[in-house]
């Protein structure tokens, strides 16, 4: 029996169709992570957006921190930083509530990672800027408001 077709057959019936599709090339990991990311970033809503990330409302807790300016001249280059206290920090999400897609952003951190990043992202108008974080299976967020002179989706 040729190697390839015994190594097909093993991914077939140690992974199923799903694990053959990766092995022939016809789906890769990136494309499975991608779909789920683009119900994260097409949230219109912030329910829509907290439901794409797994939580239905986070608690607030101020061991996160975020630093973005209280006016942004121009919302098409808003500098944002966030970080966060809290122990096991796996992932940081930023979301724009009046943006027209809510999340303009994510990060996930590996387990010895200091979950602290800067940014820029888009404003198109004031609005609050939110910083979602996973941390040991939990969810947790901040907000802040930031004021908008010019616009920075389609503005």
């Amino acid at each position: 029996m040729n190697e390839k077709r015994r190594d097909v057959l093993k991914a077939i019936s140690g992974a199923g169709i799903f694990g053959a599709l990766i092995s022939a090339g016809i789906v890769t990991p990136a494309m499975v992570y991608a779909a789920d990311e683009r119900k994260i970033f097409a949230a219109k809503t912030l329910d829509e957006a907290f439901a794409a990330l797994g939580t239905p409302k986070p608690a607030e807790s101020a061991d996160i921190t975020i630093t973005a300016p209280d006016i942004a001249e121009n919302g098409a280059v808003v500098p944002v930083g966030v970080a966060s206290k809290i122990a096991k920090t796996e992932q940081v999400a930023i979301l724009v509530e009046k943006n027209p897609n809510m999340v303009a952003a994510t990060f996930t951190f590996g387990e010895n990672t200091l979950p602290d990043l800067q940014t820029r992202i888009k404003m198109g108008q004031t609005s609050d800027v939110l910083a979602v974080v996973k941390a040991d299976g939990k969810f947790y967020m901040a907000r802040k408001e930031v004021k908008v002179t010019l616009g920075g989706c389609g503005g």
